[in-house]
């Protein structure tokens, strides 16, 4: 029944019982999350070595434009001073000195061509050199004017390359950085994925745990600890209704049942143990309990009553199951003899009570077996 707590062992825990054969040992195949997630930390040590050399990359293109500005307007600036000087230039065929302005212009234009040859010559790259002579104040303007045609061709053509390659690699630190961030998340998921299985694991784990400790390995019953439970759970919840104050315990022991492990055999036993407890478990009320003491011994709570008549009904019925069990596994020896006692009355102390059926369950056998009789008084015991 659902109502009383109990499960009814599966084939696999009886066959763990009797230490059936292990199962041979199987190899499984398959991606476990422990290795997704090393992936995905090689994947994210990857990205972020990937990520580390393109945020370098981007760096140097940075100091490329800059330097290609620099060497850029100092060419911007030779070119004003080339034109100032072209525009101070004297007329052809003039006689006169050469003018002092002009001779100031052709010397700011040489020291203007000096800082782009500075910054052209000292750039690691192959960039056109600029020749010593092109320096001079004397030099043709012709040569001059070519000389700044080329470099500045070339040093825009370097500063387009380098924005294009400046743009590739943002747009791949973008990509990179989505790709991260994907694994960062699919990371954490698998993290709290393993961590709620491993919950899960230790939660079963620790619910078998206690039901072992608390149920009876070959029937599924409670055990006597967890009997004890019940009955100060059942004690310590005090509604108004007296009737739920009454409580009520029925000591059964298997008469002849030594008889079945001896002639028959182990096996039979604990077949026959299984099946009385099924039984047991059927014929008592939802809100009742049953348990197994040890052995051959078992034990029914009832909670709440209002005549020991009821109790009388249920020790037969309990009777009629041990019997009836062996009826149907052809054993006709085994009977029951069960022991009452009561709370409130006769016995005042619930912590009693489980002792209190016992001793009346051995004046049951010692009176002929096969019956029941309630603690107190004496005179109300029925023998069968």
């Amino acid at each position: 029944m659902e109502a009383s707590g109990i499960s009814t062992p599966t084939p696999e825990q009886h066959r763990s019982v009797h230490g059936a054969r292990k199962p041979a040992f199987t190899v499984r195949f398959g991606w476990g999350p422990a290795a997704l997630a090393g992936v995905a930390l090689l994947c994210l040590l990857a990205g972020l070595l990937v990520l580390a050399l393109q945020i370098k990359a981007i760096f140097s293109d940075q100091l490329k434009q800059e330097y290609t500005g620099l060497v850029l307007d100092a060419i911007g600036r030779a070119e004003s001073a080339r034109d100032l000087a072209g525009a101070r230039q004297p007329l052809t065929g003039d006689s006169a000195a050469e003018p002092q302005d002009y001779r100031h212009a052709r010397i700011a234009l040489a020291s203007r061509l000096a800082s782009v040859a500075a910054l052209v010559n000292a750039d690691p790259a192959a960039a056109p050199r600029i020749p010593q002579r092109a320096l001079s104040p004397d030099a043709n303007f012709d040569d001059t004017d070519a000389l700044l045609r080329s470099e500045a061709a070339y040093w825009r053509a370097q500063r387009d390359l380098v924005g294009a390659d400046l743009h590739t690699r943002i747009s791949h630190v973008a990509r990179t950085l989505m790709v991260l961030s994907a694994l960062i998340f699919s990371a954490l998921v698998t993290a709290l994925g393993m961590y709620a299985k491993r919950t899960r694991q230790l939660a079963r784990e620790s619910q078998r745990f206690e039901f072992a400790a608390t149920h009876d390995a070959l029937t599924g019953l409670p055990n006597r600890r967890q009997l004890f439970a019940m009955l100060a759970q059942t004690s310590a919840a005090a509604p108004d209704d007296p009737l739920a104050h009454t409580l009520a315990v029925l000591y059964i022991d298997l008469d002849g049942f030594k008889q079945v492990n001896d002639s028959l055999g182990h096996r039979i036993g604990d077949e026959f143990l299984i099946a009385a407890a099924r039984r047991f478990r059927e014929s008592i009320r939802p809100a009742d309990i049953v348990a197994r003491i040890g052995g051959d011994e078992f034990a029914v709570l009832v909670r709440g009553f209002s005549m020991e008549a009821e109790l009388g009904t249920i020790a037969e019925r309990l009777i009629a199951c041990v019997t009836g069990t062996g009826e149907q596994m052809g054993i006709g020896f085994v009977s029951a003899s069960i022991g009452i006692a009561s709370f409130p009355r006769p016995i005042e102390d619930y912590r009693h009570l489980l002792a209190a059926a016992d001793e009346t369950m051995y004046q049951v056998k010692r009176s002929g077996k096969n019956g029941y009789a309630f603690a107190m008084p004496l005179e109300r015991s029925r023998t069968s």
